[in-house]
C-alpha cells in the first residue's frame, strides 16, 4: 500500500503527520519512507536515519557531434518541449528546456547524438534505529525541475533495510511519501501511482484555498484522500463544511496547543511528544487499509 502525505499549504504539519505514521506502521510491519519535497527534505531531521547509500541522479542531456551532424532539423523536429534548435548550420541545445525523453537521439538519422548525465541532486538512503527504510532526494540549487529526481526516489532500490533486503519495491508492506507543499508538478509526481492521499490542513482561509487545490488533483488522478484537521480548534469552521460537501472524511484531529509546537520545533515527532495519538494513528492506519481494499 502506498500513502502519500500532501498538503496544498506548506507549514501545515504534513512532515509530522508522515513521520508519526511511519513510527507506528514499523511497529507491525516492512515501512518504507520516502521525503519526496527534494527541495527542502526534513523528515530525516526527526527519524534520524543513519544513511549508508547515496547515488547522484539526473537527466541525459543531448549532446551534438557537430562533425557527424548535417542540420537536418530532425532533432528538433521531434522536441515537444522545444529543447533544441537549429538554425543554419548550428545546432543548439536548451539544457534548462529538457526533459531528457532521449526523442532526438533516437530519431537523429546520422546517429550525431549521444547523451551525458546532468546531475541535478543525490538520493540518500539509510535505516532509521526503528527499522524504517529512509530515502530522500536533495535537490542541487538552482535547478529548475524538481521532478526527474522524485521519479528516482520512487523507483530507488536501495539496501538501506537489512532486514528486508530481499524484499523488491512492491513488496514492501507500507510505503509513505512525504510530498512537497503545494500543487505543481512535483506534487503530481508524488501522488502519481498512490493508493490514498492523507491531505493534511487547518482551519484557516489559508487552508482551505490550498486543500480545495490538492483535492482537485487527487480526483483528476482518480486517488481517495481523506483529511487530517492540524491546529484543529483556531480558525472557521469552513473546512469541515467543504470536507463535508465533497464528500472528504476527516481522519484525525490534532488540537492546536504549545506542547506539540515546542516538541516539534525540537526535533522530536508527534507520537513522541504525545504517545497518546499512538492508538489514533494505528485507527487511522486500519481505516486506510479498509478504504484501500473496499
Amino acid at each position: 500500500m502506498r500513502i502519500v502525505v500532501a498538503s496544498g499549504k506548506g507549514g501545515t504539519g504534513k512532515t509530522t503527520i508522515a513521520t508519526s505514521l511511519a513510527l507506528v506502521a514499523a511497529e507491525q510491519e516492512a515501512v518504507r519512507l520516502l521525503d519526496c519535497d527534494v527541495e527542502a527534505p526534513n523528515a530525516a531531521l526527526f527519524l534520524h536515519p543513519e544513511f549508508n547509500q547515496r547515488k547522484e541522479v539526473g537527466i541525459l542531456l543531448p549532446v551534438v557531434d557537430e562533425m557527424l551532424c548535417t542540420h537536418c532539423g530532425r532533432c528538433a523536429e521531434v522536441c515537444q518541449f522545444h529543447a533544441i534548435a537549429v538554425i543554419g548550420k548550428k545546432t543548439l541545445i536548451f539544457p534548462e528546456l529538457c526533459h531528457g525523453c532521449g526523442s532526438c537521439r533516437l530519431n537523429c538519422p546520422e546517429k550525431a547524438i549521444h547523451e551525458q548525465l546532468d546531475g541535478m541532486g543525490v538520493l540518500e538512503s539509510g535505516l532509521t534505529s526503528s527499522g524504517i527504510a529512509f530515502a530522500q532526494g536533495v535537490m542541487n540549487v538552482g535547478e529548475p525541475m524538481a521532478v526527474p529526481i522524485i521519479r528516482e526516489l520512487k523507483k530507488w532500490q536501495s539496501d538501506a533495510n537489512p532486514a528486508a533486503a530481499h524484499l523488491q519495491l512492491e513488496q514492501f508492506q507500507l510505503e509513505i511519501r512525504d510530498a512537497p507543499p503545494g500543487a505543481s508538478c512535483p506534487v503530481v509526481e508524488t501522488l502519481r501511482g498512490a493508493d490514498f492521499a492523507i491531505l493534511v490542513t487547518e482551519p484557516t482561509p489559508f487552508g482551505l484555498h490550498d486543500l480545495k487545490q490538492v483535492v482537485k488533483i487527487c480526483r483528476e488522478l482518480g486517488i481517495p484522500a481523506g483529511v487530517i484537521l492540524n491546529r484543529d480548534g483556531i480558525g472557521d469552521d469552513a473546512v469541515e463544511k467543504y470536507c463535508a460537501e465533497n464528500e472528504l472524511p476527516i481522519l484525525m484531529r490534532i488540537p492546536m496547543e504549545r506542547r506539540f509546537a515546542e516538541a516539534i520545533a525540537s526535533g522530536k515527532t508527534l507520537v513522541e511528544a504525545a504517545p497518546e495519538f499512538r492508538a489514533s494513528f494505528r485507527a487511522l492506519l486500519e481505516t486506510i487499509a479498509t478504504r484501500v481494499t473496499a
